[in-house]
Parts: structure tokens; C-alpha cells; sequence
């Protein structure tokens, strides 16, 4: 078997002909461009930069941004990686900062990032501390570090700042040399109820993006505590899941717009918008990888960046198994996320080139032929038999292009529903405690917008 890093490559020829509908028994092709061929390009920083001090914004013209090559520069891949770049005629690069929790990191949080990036050219993330999370909003899930690499593994963000403070200010613009920030349409508030984008949205340096609907970290918490497998389908969710919907964490006051459980709809141009339709180019390494990436989390993002780093230039392909065929050799009510939403969440991924949609669980020798797989790699989680007994990875085996990767991490979906179940109550009180900021901001904003001697219709 070749060793990683030293993969042959096929000719040109053998990259031809590839078919557009899926091999049978799995499901459709989507592709996910992968922005970085190197991973090194992903910068964490603390280093401070010098403020621009006029604050202009010459934001430069889709044409301009194709520049010589013929490319729209985007996700850290070209000349716009850097701070203090010019593109053509000397017009400056527009810089973007997103800042937040990025807690149980789900398509939601990627969407934003997504809409945030195409508002400029380069676009860097605060990321707060477990200690700031934790005095302003309750315990956090995942640890800093752990936060930290998720968000850089999201292929719409060029830089991360560990450590960022809690409530943005213009100094934090002016140190990381960027024009505005965007945060999404809803409310983001300190322990003492003030609204963190208060300074930047008096200066006119604050943009805001769509709110993703049909997923929060509230759901994700009531699907893990609740055995219900409603998610896996558009069925109505069970009595007991709406009971839950209607009044986890809920304050008595009521319920905040921003705080609760709405369902997930997946539409054809959400899929489109997180994917780039990109096929393999000649000379690159087809490696196809199977599971089911549910929560998708820093345990799969360690794989996969290992699973990356076995060739010079990769082409990852990630199979998504049937929400049924997950719970067959998972149990309980897994998946936590149904097969829409993994994909979303693993299209995000800057390791991953393309997703296949429902995969046979079985790596068949169609499968393999269909992509033209030059290796395919499992990771060091048990291998479950195939309904029939068989070994779902006999045929890459047969073939000598299989390889197990360890990515030296530990983590699994089982551990993190573990810790949600665990410190279920701080979860609820942290909830409990952020609606009712919610609904205290919104009604002094009410009465602000109240006429004098009036009454609010």
C-alpha cells in the first residue's frame, strides 16, 4: 500500500467519464469546494495591527476581484489572505470580524460565517473564552481550544483570534484592521443586559446576516436528552419533545424570539450554497471516507485533517449514511442530526471536497469505480458488520488501498452527549437565565420606542 504522502496519481484519462447519477444504492453527489489545499494557510493570531484610522470602506467590484487568474478570491485561497494587501488599482482589501460563543458548532453557525465572508474579502473570528462564556451566558459544552479549532475548520474563515473579548469594540476593529462586523439578526447581551454590539452599531461599523432557522444549540440539547427520534424525518414531534420545545429553560416571563426550538427545512439552494459542484482535477488523490459526522465535532475534524494530510493534493469525498442505517448500528435515538443537516455541517468543513448524500454502508467496488477512490480511510471507532454480516470495507481491503487513521483524538458523539446529560440543569438555567435577558432587553426597547403619553398598539 502506498505510504501517506507519497500517493500515485492517475493519469488525465482516468479522471474522464465520470457519471452524474449516484451509484446504486446511495444517494445523490454535492459538491463542497475545498478552499485550502494547505492547511497551514489558517492562521490563529493575537498579534495586534495598526488601525487603518479613516475607516474607509472601497470595497472592490466582482470583476476586479477576479483579477489575472480569473477567480473569485474566496475562503483564504489567493491574494487576499494577508492584512494590508491592495487588489487593482490600488483598492484595499475588505476585512470582516465575527465574534461569538461558536459552542456546539452547527450549520447555523457556518451559515453565518458563509453570508459574513461574502460581505467582504477576508473575513477573521473572535472566538470568547470558557471564562467569558460563563460569566455572561452559563458553562459551555466544549472547551476553548476545542472552539477554537472548530472555527477554523469552517472553510469561510480566513483567521481566528482566541480570546476575544466579549463585547466588540471599536478598538477591537481598529487591532485586527477590519471594517465592520456582522453578526446575525438577533441579540447578543452582557450579564448586566447591554447589547455587546452597542459601540459598532453607533459607529456604523455593524452589518447582520439572516438568522438560520430550524436549528439551535436548545434542540440539539432536547434531541440528546430525550429519546425521540422525530428529527430523523418531518414527522410532528411527540408530546413529550413539544413539552420540551415549549418550556426548556424557558423563564417565567416568557418566551424570547431568539431562544427556543423552530424545525429544520432543507431546500435545494441551502445545499447549493454551501457547495461548489467542484469535480477532482488530474493529479489529485481521491480519498473517500464513510460515517455518520453526527454533531459534527473536533473528533471528526482531527480525522479528517489527518485523512487531508495523506496526500499532496487531496480530494476528500465524506459518505453520509441513512439516518436509518445510522441508528441500525448506533441505537438509541441517533442520529442527533439528520442526514439534511450532517450534510450541511460537513459541507462546512474546509477538509472536505465533496459529500455523498445517503452511502451505501457497504464501501462497494461500484462505489469505488464510480469516483475513481484512491484510498479509503477509517478511523480507529469499532467497524460494525453490514446487515448481512459481511465487512463493510472488504472490497477496499481486497483492493490494498485501505487505511486506518488515528487522529490522536478520543471524542466521540457519545462523549458529548454524555457531558450535555451530565450538567443538564446548568444548561437549563443558562437558557432560563439568556431568555430572560432577552425578553428584559426587548421590553425596555418597547418603551423607548413608546410616543410620549402614548400607548403601544
Amino acid at each position: 500500500m502506498p505510504k501517506p504522502g507519497h500517493l500515485q496519481h492517475r493519469p488525465l484519462a482516468a479522471r474522464s467519464g465520470r457519471r452524474e447519477c449516484g451509484p446504486a444504492g446511495g444517494g445523490a453527489l454535492v459538491g463542497a469546494r475545498h478552499w485550502l489545499r494547505q492547511a497551514g494557510e489558517i492562521r490563529v493570531s493575537t498579534r495586534k495591527r495598526r488601525g487603518r484610522g479613516d475607516g474607509t470602506v472601497c470595497r472592490r467590484s466582482r470583476q476586479d476581484l477576479r483579477g489575472a487568474s480569473g477567480a473569485m478570491i474566496r475562503n483564504g485561497h489567493g491574494a487576499a489572505s494577508a492584512a494590508g494587501l491592495k487588489g487593482p488599482g490600488d483598492q484595499r482589501i475588505v476585512r470582516v470580524w465575527c465574534d461569538g460563543c461558536y459552542d456546539m458548532v452547527h450549520y447555523g453557525h457556518s451559515n453565518q460565517l458563509r453570508q459574513a465572508r461574502a460581505m467582504g474579502d477576508y473575513l477573521i473570528v473572535g472566538v470568547h473564552t470558557d471564562e467569558e462564556i460563563a460569566k455572561h451566558k452559563g458553562p459551555p459544552v466544549f472547551t476553548q481550544e476545542e472552539r477554537y479549532k472548530m472555527v477554523q475548520a469552517i472553510k469561510w474563515v480566513d483567521e481566528v483570534v482566541p480570546a476575544a473579548p466579549y463585547v466588540t469594540t471599536l478598538e477591537t476593529l481598529d487591532k485586527h484592521n477590519c471594517d465592520f462586523c456582522v453578526h446575525g439578526n438577533d441579540i447578543t447581551l452582557t450579564v448586566d443586559g447591554r447589547d455587546t454590539y452597542e459601540e459598532v452599531k453607533q459607529a456604523g461599523r455593524y452589518r447582520e446576516c439572516k438568522r438560520t432557522q430550524g436549528v439551535s444549540t436548545t434542540d440539539l440539547v432536547g434531541r440528546m436528552l430525550l429519546v425521540t427520534k422525530a428529527h430523523h424525518s418531518s414527522q410532528e414531534m411527540s408530546s413529550e419533545y413539544r413539552e420540551y420545545a415549549d418550556s426548556f429553560g424557558k423563564c417565567p416571563g416568557g418566551q424570547s424570539p431568539w431562544t427556543g426550538v423552530s424545525q429544520f427545512l432543507q431546500t435545494s439552494q441551502k445545499i447549493i450554497q454551501f457547495a461548489s459542484g467542484k469535480e477532482p482535477q488530474p493529479g489529485e488523490t481521491v480519498i473517500y471516507v464513510a460515517g455518520a459526522f453526527d454533531l459534527f465535532h473536533i473528533g471528526h475534524v482531527d480525522f479528517l485533517q489527518e485523512v487531508h494530510k495523506l496526500a499532496k493534493r487531496p480530494y476528500v469525498i465524506a459518505g453520509l449514511h441513512f439516518d436509518q442505517e445510522v441508528n441500525r448500528y448506533k441505537g438509541k435515538n441517533y442520529p442527533i442530526m439528520n442526514l439534511h443537516e450532517r450534510t450541511l455541517s460537513v459541507l462546512a468543513c474546509r477538509y472536505v471536497s465533496e459529500v455523498v448524500i445517503g452511502a451505501p454502508y457497504s464501501v462497494t467496488a461500484e462505489l469505488l469505480n464510480h469516483f475513481k477512490v484512491d484510498l479509503v480511510c477509517h478511523g480507529k471507532t469499532e467497524i460494525v458488520p453490514d446487515r448481512d454480516g459481511s465487512d463493510p470495507y472488504q472490497e477496499p481491503k481486497r483492493r490494498g488501498i485501505f487505511y486506518q487513521i488515528d487522529s490522536g483524538s478520543d471524542l466521540t458523539t457519545d462523549l458529548i452527549v454524555q457531558r450535555i446529560i451530565k450538567n443538564r440543569l446548568e444548561y437549563e438555567a443558562r437558557n432560563q437565565k439568556k431568555e430572560a435577558k432577552e425578553l428584559a432587553f426587548l421590553e425596555a426597547t418597547k418603551q423607548q420606542e413608546a410616543p410620549p403619553g402614548g400607548e403601544i398598539d
